[in-house]
């Protein structure tokens, strides 16, 4: 897992064989084995710090904030009153930091499963991790699964934020997952998961999209731009329990104005509408995936 080399940082997994991204590395700031994965920060030479787990990019403070807005906005927006927000994962606060600008939103549960992250980005991400302390949350520190297991009926809008599918995240991407999600829901409420990018893992979006499809009567895929993910995109699935949502219209759109008070740097209602607009050839994998069940 060891990618350190002549002073670079770089991306290598089976998940994208073939091709890796590399950042020019100033100095490592912190690394330990926790009990679940292996827990790196380092300062770039361009992008500040970056949140490395188990050899992967979490974020780096350069781009962070399109995937944060992106994967708290787009459900949040899709949903008529998001009142009461679930985020399970989430430990660099990024997610939170961006769900508690919502102005429906009024109680945030975030459930991490590993102390040691949220240890480190209180450490050393402090623009991210501001989050974890906003009054809206309350934050609980274990399995996510288990959690949704004891919490049935409660939550508007879950956000799943989790790393890629391998270690501790593994099981976030079964139908048994967002089988929990829907329990855990109100009636009308939305799911949004992290979900990888389809220019690298076509196979794995069409899979968890049909997760989510098998479960809800709404579903959908949109993208967002992070140039420091695989491919420089990364995808989200979406669900909902109201038959009558159309994820691609937002139902809550802020002025420029609100944006500007929010600190907004990538979402709005232009944005939303765009992430579910997809490449044919996505399209297409994910209609024909669908039409065989």
């Amino acid at each position: 897992m060891d990618a350190m080399k002549s002073g670079w940082f770089s991306e290598i997994d089976d998940l994208w064989p073939g091709f890796a991204l590399s950042l020019q590395v100033v100095k490592v700031l912190h690394r330990e084995r926790s009990q679940y994965q292996d827990v790196m920060v380092l300062e770039t030479r361009s992008h500040g710090r970056a949140l490395i787990l188990d050899g992967i990019i979490q974020c780096t403070e350069r781009d962070e904030f399109a995937y944060q807005e992106g994967i708290a906005f787009l459900p949040l927006c899709s949903h008529p009153n998001p009142k009461t927000v679930l985020i399970v994962g989430g430990g660099d606060g990024g997610v939170a930091r961006e769900v508690a600008k919502h102005p429906q939103v009024e109680r945030i549960v975030q459930v991490e499963i590993d102390p040691k992250v949220l240890e480190v980005s209180r450490k050393y991400l402090p623009l991210m991790s501001a989050g974890l302390d906003h009054p809206k949350v309350t934050l609980n520190v274990g399995d996510g699964f288990e959690f949704l297991k004891q919490h049935t009926g409660e939550f508007d809008v879950i956000i799943t934020d989790s790393s890629d599918p391998i270690g501790p995240a593994l099981s976030l991407y079964q139908e048994s997952y967002f089988s929990l999600m829907k329990a855990a829901l109100k009636p009308g409420g939305i799911v949004c998961s992290q979900a990888g990018t389809a220019w690298a893992n076509l196979d794995h979006v069409t899979q968890t999209l049909q997760h989510v499809r098998s479960v809800f009567p709404v579903a959908a895929y949109g993208t967002v731009a992070v140039p420091t993910y695989p491919t420089g995109q990364i995808g989200f699935v979406l669900g909902s329990l109201n038959i009558e949502t159309d994820f691609k219209e937002p139902k809550k759109v802020f002025s420029d104005n609100e944006l500007e008070q929010m600190k907004m740097k990538y979402y709005d209602e232009k944005v939303h509408r765009a992430a579910f607009a997809l490449p044919r050839f996505i399209a297409k994998a994910l209609t024909e995936k669908h039409n065989k069940y």
